[in-house]
């Protein structure tokens, strides 16, 4: 019961997003995988809080009802339909999976019939175990009665075919009655609860009216294929993605409950209840950033197989959750400890442990720590057949065993989750961090045909006439307008006064170069396209869809002018093809790289590159100049190579010039004569 928060939240958006999104081909181009992360994560945050709310309600009412003791009962067996949902999660993220990729009806309703029968079967073995084995359950979990193992087993043979129903409903991407669905379920056992507690069923109130929301929302799973397709038919699945499905959620339920089932054996039923009220609350940080999770699952596993291209997502994803757990964590520590007691009932209140609040935000810390190793542990599955999988259901095995052995107390079973979970998220985050900190081997292509070298001070020159136009020159645009547009290169003073110039808009762009850049002047070939890319930044974010190659972007572009409406972005960009067509703005381009057979980014001239590729590639490299800086060490610049040691160097040098202000530099030169 518990549990009931998270795993509704993990069934409305983890497998409804992750397994049904198009394939790349459809993806809209005007998705952009920020815009798509950021948007969907809250729009599932919204939705999420609406199922959230529900079962907050539906376990506080419980909670107040039944008392600490009949709390922990009804929680218990509850947790015990939560630990076998992984099957269910399985059944849902396989079936989806496959019907999405289903191009008939036809096909989509045989992957729906196999694997419904498949489930029933399941749902039915599962429960009849359950009454087999009611009597030794009741007694390891305290149990008032054994028909509490009954009721279960009775949910449980509609549980998991209503994964498969559910599932089916997602493949069909119809996201709306899906929501519906989940709320029902939520409703039905919030108003069951209540009738059937105030008529003195007491805790088989509280499990019956959970076990009638299931079946209820089994029948009422539409759309379905259908009665008439319901007979056995064979279908090819693959046992890999199966297999990872299962020992994902699996690992996942483990970690997430067993902990409750443990404390209901080793403890006294009024003080396992109050373990369930910690929980419950710790857990709501739990459902909160898994909103983002999921959005990043189908983000990822539509973008790029790059891992370069990839990596935003994933780094975007942490730093959501990162700051999703420190609102919330924080929040609940502002509440005070009289507000808890008032929600729940003074009966959760201990004199062994003390107010709710300090084991409260203890719990919500530990599950905060694995909703961190979720996000990492779901971006490798979204990529591929990960073993990240497997690492986190040692951990869940580690954690039963921990809390089996370590149990003297309620905030030691706590800190046993904790200890473990930092490690988890270690575990998985340093080979994170060496692949980001390790140089990535470059693809290699044909040589650049080299046409000059060219000295840094006229480079500068080409930067700064590009530059000139933006509003940060107004102040020193008549003063040395002939200056950066007839520069002289033998000069020592002019190119001292463009370098100040220059500093002033991109000083700290220039200084994160290597010293031992090399410039040259350089050909570009139609077969030379592909290896040039965009740095991930401002409004190409909003077009790259995953891939900052030029090509890619071009096309997306292209497409996106099509269209009736356009954006400040794009009319920019068509009003500067005309622009680069009749030669009226500076034509050069600055590139860099590692040396000249290696992929090439855009340092300057993002807009006038794609400008000019919207017309004819040909003509375009017709009418451009092009300029590449290399060097050995250019992979240790973040213009180049964006990661955590790029990074780092970037910030570093932003602390190390703060001071410096390239305006007193340029006053210097004001007035004087060249």
């Amino acid at each position: 019961m518990t549990e009931v928060i998270k795993t509704d939240m993990i069934k409305t958006d983890l497998i409804s997003q992750s397994v049904n999104e198009p394939p790349r081909a459809t993806l809209l181009p005007s998705k952009t995988l920020k815009s798509q992360l950021l948007g969907g994560s809250l729009t599932l945050l919204a939705g999420s809080g609406l199922v959230g709310v529900t079962n907050l309600v539906y376990n506080v009412v419980t909670a107040r009802l039944l008392g600490p003791t009949g709390f922990a009962h009804a929680t218990a067996v509850y947790t015990i339909l939560m630990l076998i949902s992984g099957i269910t999660l399985s059944f849902q993220v396989v079936c989806a999976k496959y019907v999405a990729r289903s191009e008939s009806p036809e096909a989509r309703s045989a992957v729906f019939a196999g694997l419904h029968q498949r489930s029933w079967m399941a749902g039915i073995a599962i429960g009849l175990l359950l009454f087999v084995f009611e009597g030794p359950l009741t007694r390891y979990l305290n149990l008032p009665d054994p028909v509490l193992i009954s009721l279960l087993a009775l949910g449980m043979a509609f549980y998991i075919p209503l994964g498969v129903r559910r599932g089916y409903i997602q493949g069909v991407h119809a996201f709306g009655p899906l929501a519906i669905n989940f709320m029902l379920e939520g409703l039905v056992r919030l108003g069951g609860a209540f009738l059937l507690i105030a008529l003195g069923m007491g805790v088989k109130g509280a499990v019956l009216a959970s076990m009638l929301a299931v079946i209820v929302s089994y029948f009422v799973a539409l759309p379905s294929p259908g009665v008439s397709s319901l007979s056995f038919r064979g279908i090819s699945i693959s046992a890999r993605e199966g297999l990872q499905a299962i020992v994902f959620f699996s690992g996942q339920t483990v970690i997430n409950n067993f902990d409750i089932i443990l404390v209901k054996h080793f403890f006294p039923p009024a003080e396992a209840g109050f373990y369930a009220a910690v929980a419950l609350v710790g857990r709501l940080v739990n459902m909160c950033a898994w909103s983002v999770v999921n959005t990043m699952f189908p983000v990822s596993a539509g973008s790029s197989a790059d891992e370069h291209e990839g990596n935003p997502v994933l780094f975007t994803s942490l730093l959501m959750v990162l700051l999703i757990l420190t609102v919330l964590i924080f929040s609940l520590w502002m509440v005070p400890s009289f507000l808890w007691k008032t929600l729940f009932g003074a009966q959760f209140e201990f004199s062994g442990y003390g107010a709710l609040a300090p084991l409260l935000i203890l719990y919500a810390i530990t599950t905060g720590v694995y909703s961190l190793s979720s996000v990492i542990i779901t971006y490798e599955m979204s990529r591929k057949i990960a073993n990240t999988s497997w690492v986190q259901l040692a951990f869940s095995g580690a954690l039963a065993l921990g809390v089996y052995i370590l149990h003297r107390t309620l905030r030691q079973v706590i800190l046993v989750q904790l200890v473990l979970m930092v490690v988890l998220l270690i575990v998985l985050i340093m080979p994170l961090l060496r692949r980001h900190l390790t140089a990535q081997p470059l693809r290699i292509y044909s040589s650049l045909r080299i046409l000059r070298r060219l000295a840094e001070e006229e480079v500068m020159a080409e930067f700064l006439r590009s530059e000139f136009h933006h509003p940060e020159f107004d102040d020193y645009r008549q003063e040395f307008d002939y200056v950066v547009r007839h520069p002289d290169l033998g000069n020592s003073r002019e190119n001292a006064v463009r370098q100040a110039l220059l500093f002033l808009r991109r000083g700290a762009m220039w200084r994160e170069l290597p010293e031992n850049t090399r410039w040259f002047e350089v050909e570009i070939a139609a077969q030379d396209l592909d290896r040039i890319r965009f740095f991930p930044r401002a409004q190409w974010r909003r077009v790259a869809d995953g891939s900052f190659y030029l090509t890619d972007v071009v096309e997306r572009i292209r497409v996106k002018l099509e269209a009736p409406f356009h954006d400040e972005f794009l009319g920019k960009l068509r009003t500067l093809s005309s622009s680069v067509e009749e030669n009226l703005i500076n034509p050069t381009v600055l590139l860099i790289g590692v040396d000249n057979r290696g992929p090439l980014t855009i340092l300057d001239g993002n807009h006038r590159m794609a400008a000019a590729m919207l017309g004819s590639s040909a003509a375009a490299l017709d009418r451009l100049r092009f300029i590449c800086g290399f060097s050995p060490q250019m992979t240790r610049c973040c213009w180049y190579s964006t990661n955590v040691n790029t990074l780092l160097r970037y910030f570093t040098n932003l602390v190390r010039y703060f001071s410096y202000d390239p305006e007193s530099d340029i006053d210097r030169f004001q007035e004087r004569s060249f």
